[in-house]
């Protein structure tokens, strides 16, 4: 650096030059690259609009928030791997990480369009229009005018909703775990993403008939849980239990980490509030921050209910049920987190930490095998959160949305109760047929279940050819042997 530009620097700071460190003078040339860098932001802004920066704010956050979504594809992870033995940990991390490729690239080819496009005669029922996203900005209010009123930008929309997409279609893998093979679940994922969820989606979200008789579900307890749920108890039910599941009862087989399982529910917890709060499409105007309060309250009550009613049942505090009870919470929320108060939201908490714990003891009964809880969790507490709105929205929040009547015990009479019972009740009809057809479908063409020593050896040898677990394998007990067709128990 010449002599010129030290000794004007030497000026700028007022210090002589002896007390000119090098660390001072580094900090100051950072300093003076910076604000140079910052100078054509600052021409930029100026001439932005209001309107363009408020734009730019709205699609940093649902970026963000979106995000955080994605993110929870890890805790879906964790928490199928925790509760399932280790002999399938490689399967569960193959069919997750796939669900989210396969489930984006539909959603964006045919989802999408299925779920928000401008139908026509058929836009009650089904989407059409803006095929693989082939819209710009200015036509986009045409081919998906369902989602004129957040301003973010086309691609951000089709973003933050691909990701809901495929978190629909996650919940389904641990309730199929340990058994089922890895090609038939990616036929079922093509499919949910594709067509299934886009349905129940525009039916709400997209302009649909549940949307214009003001069904209510702000982010997703009917679109996304229930949805997923009632396709994970058709698809656990179709594709059978576990070898040794039910022989002579009903038998624990338990998970091989708690501790991935729980680190898992910490991760989902966290997405949550992108999941949530996210689902205002914007950050400028919008008090978003209440919206994480009724998120975080309800899975923190749902935790304790489920810790206090299993220890109440089994006489001991059941780790694994309270990290279920906290997702049972959030799903109870989703649907009303924008829509009830503080206090409402721990009281659908509390409920669905309740119900989680019975439905899963319930299903066991029934002999539907479900190593994680995900037919409780999301299906069971979906439809709960989905009609607790009817019963706890607070009459100034649904006018500050201008959308949906008060519920029942806030002076709403029975009306807002009855729609949410409609939507729900439609989507685990159309959900549960169409998943009938297509398990059945897959079972019967491609197969679904893998075979009894292939489920012996556990899927990661039989399915992928690896361990996930390589040094483990074939020495703790429930691990398949290192040689194929041979296990240490049955």
């Amino acid at each position: 650096m010449n002599s010129l530009l030290v000794s004007s620097l030497r000026r700028f700071v007022g210090m002589p030059g002896r007390a000119f460190t090098r660390t001072r003078f580094a900090a100051v040339s950072v300093g003076v690259l910076v604000g140079a860098l910052a100078l054509p932001a600052v021409a930029f802004a100026q001439e932005a609009s209001i309107e363009d920066l408020q734009i730019a704010i709205d699609m940093v956050w649902v970026v963000m928030a979106g995000s955080l979504v994605f993110l929870m594809h890890t805790g879906f992870t964790l928490v199928e791997a925790g509760f399932t033995r280790m002999k399938n940990a490689g399967n569960i991390v193959a069919k997750n990480l796939m669900n989210i490729a396969i489930g984006l690239l539909a959603y964006w080819l045919v989802g999408f369009p299925l779920m928000f496009g401008d139908g026509g005669d058929v836009n009650g029922f089904i989407g059409l229009g803006g095929w693989a996203l082939s819209v710009t900005d200015s036509s986009a209010v045409e081919s998906y005018g369902s989602l004129d009123w957040t301003g973010v930008s086309v691609s951000t929309k089709w973003f933050f909703q691909a990701v809901f997409a495929a978190t629909a279609a996650t919940i389904v893998s641990g309730a199929m775990a340990e058994r089922t093979h890895f090609r038939g679940y990616l036929v079922y994922a093509l499919f949910l993403t594709a067509v299934i969820y886009p349905v129940v989606g525009h039916w709400i979200w997209g302009g649909g008939w549940l949307g214009d008789l003001a069904f209510l579900d702000f982010a997703g307890s009917t679109v996304v849980h229930t949805t997923g749920g009632v396709a994970a108890l058709v698809g656990a039910f179709v594709v059978g239990p576990r070898i040794g599941k039910y022989n002579g009862g009903i038998n624990v087989i338990p998970g091989h980490s708690i501790p991935l399982a729980i680190a898992g529910v910490f991760i989902l917890w966290f997405g949550w509030f992108g999941f949530n709060a996210g689902s205002t499409m914007a950050a400028v105007g919008v008090d978003f921050s209440t919206i994480i309060v009724t998120t975080n309250l309800a899975a923190a009550a749902g935790a304790v209910a489920a810790m206090l009613v299993s220890w109440s049942l089994q006489g001991k505090p059941d780790v694994g049920m309270a990290g279920n009870g906290a997702l049972a919470g959030l799903v109870g929320i989703t649907a009303g987190c924008a829509f009830v108060d503080s206090w409402a939201s721990i009281v659908i908490g509390l409920v669905a930490g309740a119900i989680v714990v019975l439905s899963v003891m319930g299903i066991d009964r029934l002999r539907v095998d479900d190593p994680v809880g995900a037919i409780s969790v999301h299906g069971i507490c979906g439809i709960w959160g989905t009609l607790a709105v009817g019963l706890f929205a607070a009459p100034e929040l649904t006018s500050d949305m201008g959308f949906g009547e008060a519920g029942l015990f806030l002076g709403g009479g029975f009306h807002q109760l009855w729609v949410q019972a409609i939507g729900s009740l439609a989507t685990v009809a159309w959900t549960g047929l169409t998943c009938l057809v297509l398990f059945y479908g897959i079972k019967f063409t491609i197969g679904l279940r893998a075979d009894r020593n292939e489920e012996l050896d556990g899927l990661d040898i039989s399915e992928h050819g690896m361990w996930g677990y390589p040094d483990s394998a074939g020495q703790t007990p429930g691990l398949a042997s290192p040689f194929i067709g041979t296990t240490t128990d049955t």
